[in-house]
């Protein structure tokens, strides 16, 4: 699966709202009420990544959740960061 170029990513980001582009990864950061509502997130994050066998950078910090996403075996993002993205977006429009 080919790498996005920059035009691409960020035209991908227009339906991505708060999603960013920078050195080589989107990423968004997530707040929630509490650490378990965090915890929760991620898990559920999980559960959808591994249906798409696609696996992403998370980094916890108390109630806030940073997604990082970058396809490692083309050293680029791709069509499938895009689409776990929008599926990540899926889970906290569900309330998770």
């Amino acid at each position: 699966m080919p790498g996005l170029s920059h035009e691409e990513i960020e035209k991908a980001l227009t339906d991505l709202p708060g999603w960013r582009y920078e050195r080589g990864e989107i990423f968004k950061q997530f707040k929630f009420a509490t650490f378990m509502d965090a915890i929760a997130f991620i898990y559920r994050i999980a559960e959808r990544a591994d249906e798409l066998d696609h696996h992403p950078d998370l980094e916890n910090h108390y109630n806030r959740v940073r997604v990082a996403l970058h396809t490692w075996a083309e050293d680029a993002v791709t069509d499938k960061d895009v689409a776990l993205a929008h599926q990540i977006e899926t889970v906290v429009d569900s309330g998770f």
